[in-house]
């Protein structure tokens, strides 16, 4: 018996940061945006979900979760897309705060979301291959 896949990732927001993320994932990232309502967008079998920090700690259903500071996340983009990705973001005034040159061959750059989340791309998986 074994798990499958990462199904969901949650970062969290401040209340009030809620258009602007949606421009963010939607416009400039190009994630596609499942309620008009919430902050909830797919990503290939994947889901991206953002969760207002204050109210997560409160809930009961789910259960209470939260944290506190930048989290962080990472997209993986086609090798040729790379360098087009960098380009997106620094038209877009988004700046890109580091790159490294991992010793795999994979390159990968980060970047803050308007909620101080710390994300980052890159051109490659950065990890050793499944077993």
């Amino acid at each position: 018996m074994q798990l499958e896949r990462i199904l969901e990732t949650v970062l969290y927001y401040r209340s009030g940061q809620e258009e602007e993320l949606a421009r963010f994932y939607g416009d400039i990232l190009g994630l596609r945006r499942l309620d008009p309502d919430g902050l909830a967008f797919r990503l290939g079998g994947s889901l991206l979900l953002f969760f207002d920090a204050d109210r997560a700690v409160l809930q009961s259903k789910p259960p209470p979760h939260g944290a506190h500071g930048s989290i962080h996340t990472c997209f993986v983009a086609a090798r040729e897309d790379y360098g087009d990705w960098k380009t997106r973001l620094r038209e877009k005034s988004v700046p890109i705060v580091d790159e490294i040159e991992w010793g795999n061959g994979v390159n990968s750059f980060y970047f803050h979301d308007p909620a101080g989340n710390l994300l980052e791309i890159a051109d490659g998986d950065l990890w050793p291959p499944a077993r």
